[in-house]
C-alpha cells in the first residue's frame, strides 16, 4: 500500500447524518479526532528543529496533508541525553504567518515538546541555525515568498475560505480544517513517546488566537490554553472581521452559530489566559471581554496598555509561558484577581497570589470614536494584604481595568469594566 492510501485511513471528517454531535460541536467529530492519531511522516530529521507532514481533512476531492515543525529538549541536544518525558505544547500561527521554527525552538528550550503546523496548506523553507553557535537563524519564515504550496495541501488561509464558502461542504471551510487541524495535532504530538500526554497546552496568536479559543472549547485534553488577541464576537462592534461576516446576507447567522469563538466558548473549561492589548484594530477590546465573560471554567487575562499585533510580540509575554507552566510542569501559577469593586471612593480589587505583588496601576480611557485610537491613561495602585485599591479614574472613564506585576515582573489584569466608575 502507498504512503498517500496510509496516509489518510481512519480521516476525522465527517458530514450530513453522521454529524451526532453537530448541536454541541459544529462539524467537527471531536472524539473521532481525539482518538485517531493521524499519520505522518518525517520530512527532515537532520537538525535540531525536525519537519514533517500529518493527514489532514479532505478538501475539494482530495486526501491532504499537514505541514509541521516539531522540536524537544532532546532534539536540541545533539547527545540525545536529555531525560525523561517532556509537557508538550501546540502552537498556532496567525494570519499571514506559517509554522513558526523560532517559536518551536523556543518552547524546547524551555523545555516542552512543541509542534507548530501551517494552517494555509503551505511549508516554509528549512531552518538556518548560525553556523558558529549552532543557534536557529531568527526571522527566517516571515515573508510569505519563503514557502510553497503543498501538492495536496488544504485551504489557504484567506478571506474566501474563512468566509464565502460558509453554507456548502464544509470541507471547503478554512475555520473547520484550522481547528480540525489543531487537534489532529494534538493527538500526534501526545502519541510521541518522550511526550507526557497528560501535560499539554495551547496557544496561538491572533487568527491563532481565534483557534485557540475554538480548540480549546472542543479538546478538553488539553490543560492549559493561551489565545493571543484572538477572540469571538467577529460579527459586532468594531471587529474588521464585520464586514466580511455581513455580506454573507442570510448565511450570516450560520458563521456565527457554527465559526466565532461566541458560540463554542461556553464549552470551555480548559484554564485559560486571555492575551491581548488595548487598541488591538483586529480583536477590539469589549469584544475581548465578552469572550471572557462567556468562558465557565478558570479563566485569567493579561491586557497590556497598547500591546503591538504581530507574531514575535503574540509570542513575547513572559506570561504565556508561566501560566502554561503552573498547569502543565509544575510551576508558580499567576495572581488571580477577583473583580473589581467600588467602595469609600475607591477601587478596590482583592487578589489571590502565591507570589509577592510588587506594582499595580489602574489604567483608563476617557476618549471616544475607535478603540484602537484611544489613548490610555494611567494612575499608581496600592498594594495591600491581598488587595489593591486605586483612587477611582476620572468620572469621564468610560473603560478601565487594574494591571498587576509580581516579583519575577508577570503582569496580569483584572476584567475590564466599561462605562463611568
Amino acid at each position: 500500500m502507498g504512503i498517500h492510501n496510509l496516509l489518510f485511513i481512519g480521516l476525522g471528517f465527517v458530514t450530513g447524518a453522521a454529524l451526532a454531535n453537530e448541536a454541541a460541536t459544529g462539524p467537527w467529530n471531536v472524539p473521532e479526532l481525539q482518538q485517531t492519531v493521524p499519520a505522518m511522516r518525517w520530512v527532515d530529521q537532520s537538525g535540531p528543529i525536525h519537519s514533517l507532514l500529518y493527514a489532514g481533512e479532505p478538501y475539494q476531492g482530495h486526501q491532504t496533508e499537514v505541514f509541521a515543525f516539531y522540536a524537544s529538549p532532546r532534539t536540541l541536544d545533539r547527545n540525545k541525553s536529555a531525560p525523561g518525558k517532556f509537557p508538550g505544547v501546540v502552537l498556532i500561527h496567525g494570519g499571514g504567518g506559517t509554522a513558526f521554527a523560532e517559536w518551536v525552538w523556543l518552547w524546547a528550550r524551555r523545555g516542552y515538546a512543541a509542534i507548530a503546523m501551517d494552517l494555509s496548506g503551505h511549508q516554509p523553507g528549512a531552518p538556518a541555525y548560525d553556523p558558529k553557535t549552532g543557534a536557529l537563524v531568527p526571522g527566517q519564515a516571515g515573508k510569505a515568498e519563503t514557502r510553497k504550496r503543498l501538492p495536496n495541501g488544504g485551504p489557504n488561509q484567506g478571506h474566501p475560505e474563512k468566509f464565502d464558502t460558509v453554507g456548502g461542504d464544509p470541507g471547503d471551510d478554512w475555520p473547520m480544517h484550522a481547528a480540525a487541524s489543531v487537534i489532529r495535532a494534538h493527538s500526534l504530538l501526545r502519541s510521541f513517546p518522550e511526550v507526557d500526554a497528560d501535560r499539554t497546552a495551547v496557544t496561538g496568536i491572533s487568527w491563532g488566537g481565534y483557534t485557540t479559543c475554538l480548540v480549546a472549547s472542543l479538546d478538553d485534553r488539553f490543560k492549559a490554553a493561551v489565545p493571543v488577541y484572538g477572540c469571538g464576537f467577529l460579527h459586532e462592534g468594531e471587529s474588521v472581521q464585520k464586514p466580511a461576516i455581513d455580506k454573507l446576507g442570510e448565511r450570516r447567522g450560520l458563521w456565527v452559530r457554527t465559526y466565532d469563538p461566541s458560540s463554542l466558548l461556553p464549552r470551555c473549561r480548559v484554564p485559560i489566559l486571555f492575551v491581548n492589548g488595548t487598541n488591538d484594530v483586529h480583536y477590539p477590546l469589549d469584544s475581548y471581554q465578552k469572550s471572557f465573560d462567556l468562558v465557565p471554567g478558570p479563566k485569567q487575562m493579561r491586557i497590556q496598555v497598547k500591546m503591538p499585533h504581530g507574531h514575535p510580540s503574540g509570542w513575547a509575554p513572559e506570561e504565556i509561558g508561566l501560566f502554561i507552566d503552573s498547569h502543565c510542569a509544575g510551576g508558580k501559577p499567576l495572581p488571580v484577581p477577583g473583580p473589581p469593586v467600588i467602595e469609600g471612593g475607591r477601587v478596590r480589587l482583592p487578589v489571590r497570589s502565591v507570589t509577592k505583588i510588587t506594582a499595580a496601576s489602574l489604567h483608563f480611557t476617557t476618549d471616544s470614536g475607535p478603540r484602537s485610537q484611544r489613548a490610555w491613561q494611567s494612575t499608581d495602585a496600592e498594594v495591600g494584604d491581598g488587595v489593591i485599591t486605586a483612587p477611582l479614574p476620572d468620572p469621564k472613564a468610560n473603560t478601565w481595568f487594574i494591571g498587576l506585576t509580581d516579583e519575577r515582573g508577570a503582569m496580569v489584569s483584572s476584567e475590564v469594566r466599561f462605562g463611568a466608575p
